[in-house]
């Protein structure tokens, strides 16, 4: 039976819905994966052991998985959401890997250890061969360039809880960055993204510190990916973190606090 998404008396809170039948709430999760994914990978939502759904009753908490093919160690999608304490949304991670493209393993040492995005450990010989390969700090595969879908079916999702903004924390200057571009704005951190900026261009006070190795070259202060990669090895002297980011249902917020960077 076809569920019509726009019929349901949706609550507000992923809570809500993970207390609700399990066929409406796996109707009401799968709509996490735009069209074009299940599309390009010609996937349906009643294809259990490819599209995965962790939502425990008693929490706020919702994973969406869908693989390729059944078995894949890598999602081709992942999106991580929770309620937050003061009853908003949030996205905690959104992954999207083209199954098709090589893997580079940053994401664990090379005793096998996960680096937790380069937290608790690196792994500089694939970290390398990802920036040969174009990929930006916690990318293990190239992406699918879907983002500017995504995104929507997320802010869709959101106004159907009723909700008038989506939140997130970007863990990666990159990341940050794109965020911006997609009509996000700040919460937190806004100032430290526009220091970052002055300090990491010529004649800022870490600008030297692009001295020709791998993870800095000369010219990386111009791209935002090289930024990043700058950054996650280091350059500022402490990991990036601490940002906070929200989206308003409809509203793009004009923020760039790196208007001429290029990828």
């Amino acid at each position: 039976m076809t569920i019509d998404l726009d019929e349901i008396d949706w609550p507000r809170q992923l809570s809500g819905i993970n207390e609700m039948a399990p066929d409406l709430k796996r109707a009401i999760y799968c709509s996490l994966v735009p069209d074009a994914v299940f599309e390009r990978f010609n996937a349906s939502p009643d294809e259990t052991d490819r599209l995965h759904i962790n939502a425990p009753q008693d929490t706020g908490s919702v994973e969406v998985r869908l693989y390729n093919e059944p078995g894949d160690y890598d999602p081709v999608i992942y999106v991580h959401l929770v309620d937050t304490l003061n009853h908003q949304i949030e996205l905690l991670l959104l992954v999207i890997n083209d199954p098709t493209s090589p893997r580079y393993n940053t994401d664990v040492t090379m005793d096998g250890l996960p680096t937790y995005f380069g937290t608790r450990g690196r792994n500089l010989a694939e970290e390398l061969r990802a920036i040969d390969a174009g990929l930006a700090p916690g990318q293990v595969r190239r992406g699918l360039r879907l983002s500017g879908q995504a995104l929507p079916t997320l802010e869709r999702f959101i106004k159907r809880l009723k909700h008038t903004m989506l939140i997130i924390n970007p863990l990666t200057y990159n990341n940050a960055i794109v965020y911006e571009r997609y009509g996000f704005a700040y919460i937190q951190g806004k100032r430290r993204m526009e220091w970052i900026d002055s300090v990491l261009r010529p004649g800022g006070d870490y600008f030297e510190r692009f001295d020709g190795t791998p993870f800095r070259p000369t010219k990386g202060w111009k791209s935002i990916r090289m930024r990043s990669w700058a950054i996650h090895d280091g350059i500022l002297g402490e990991p990036f973190g601490e940002f906070r980011m929200y989206k308003r249902v409809g509203h793009h917020a004009g923020v760039d606090t790196f208007p001429d960077g290029v990828w």
